[in-house]
């Protein structure tokens, strides 16, 4: 099983040394999450919090994804870096491949694109985007960015968005792309994994659920007739400190990446090398 930390709220100055100091202890990627405006109020609930309350201030500085990951590839060489999770649908498409393809190939083929189709309706409103067809043009966006990442000529006709007579490059390091990991826990977001995701990224409070969710991903698997199994990220959200007990319980579920410390509180160096010693070590 892998480990992946978060670098998520990390402060400018120290992102450099928090992300070194994971590579050095053997952490396999960085994962950042984010958000591109705050509302201030807001009906939308959180769907991983009890109460639908979204566990962060308004005034967390979420950093571009991709800029901050970028930054961290100049400092790094072994470190994969992972968005965990870009909201596709807000953005332009083929903007984003750009960024994608970018990233990889300044970090030589450390990319990992986590994605998502959002959950905060006043936050597209915001930043005058759809809602309510949002998971589509996620779909149609994610298999143009295949075509731009693939194709010499690419040609895409969708719904929401066509594109043809066109050029793009660079082509990402990794081949055919970065893999594409798909964020949620809904029902729908796990058929969206097994549809078009290399990977799954999953939230969970409890080694119950998360048991719940892997087994009805792997079902859904068998009915799609996937050939490739679904690669698991699970971020265990307990509330204390994960322990080694609960890495071994997620290793015998079947999840292949474990992410430590939260979006919004990342561990310090300090607990990245406790962690290590008691548990990475010894798994």
């Amino acid at each position: 099983m892998n480990f992946g930390t978060f670098i998520t709220s990390v402060k400018p100055e120290r992102i450099s040394t928090h992300v070194r100091r994971a590579e050095e202890l053997g952490y396999e990627s960085a994962w950042i999450g984010e958000h591109l405006i705050m509302p201030v109020k807001s009906q939308s609930k959180y769907p991983y919090s009890a109460d639908g309350s979204f566990p962060a201030p308004l005034d967390v500085p979420f950093n571009d994804p991709m800029l901050t990951l970028a930054y961290a590839a100049a400092h790094t060489s072994k470190i994969r870096l992972a968005t965990g999770i870009y909201v596709v649908p807000m953005r332009n498409a083929i903007s984003t491949a750009k960024a994608v393809a970018t990233l990889d190939v300044l970090s030589s083929g450390r990319a990992i694109f986590g994605v998502g189709v959002g959950w905060w309706a006043e936050e597209f409103a915001l930043v005058g985007a759809s809602f309510g067809d949002r998971a589509l043009r996620t779909r149609e966006y994610i298999e143009l960015m295949k075509e731009l990442w693939t194709s010499d000529e690419p040609a895409y006709h969708g719904k929401t968005i066509s594109l043809e007579g066109a050029r793009f490059n660079p082509k990402p390091v990794q081949k055919p792309h970065p893999p594409i990991v798909v964020g949620g826990t809904t029902e729908i977001a796990l058929k969206r994994a097994v549809r078009y995701g290399d990977g799954w990224y999953g939230i969970a409070k409890t080694h119950d659920d998360a048991q719940a969710l892997i087994g009805r991903l792997r079902a859904l698997e068998r009915e799609a007739g996937r050939s490739r199994p679904v690669e698991i990220t699970l971020s265990l959200r307990t509330g204390k400190p994960l322990t080694l007990d609960d890495m071994r319980r997620l290793k015998a579920a079947g999840v292949d990446r474990a992410l430590v410390g939260s979006p919004v509180k990342a561990l310090t160096e300090d607990e990245l090398a406790r962690f290590r010693e008691e548990v990475i070590e010894r798994i």
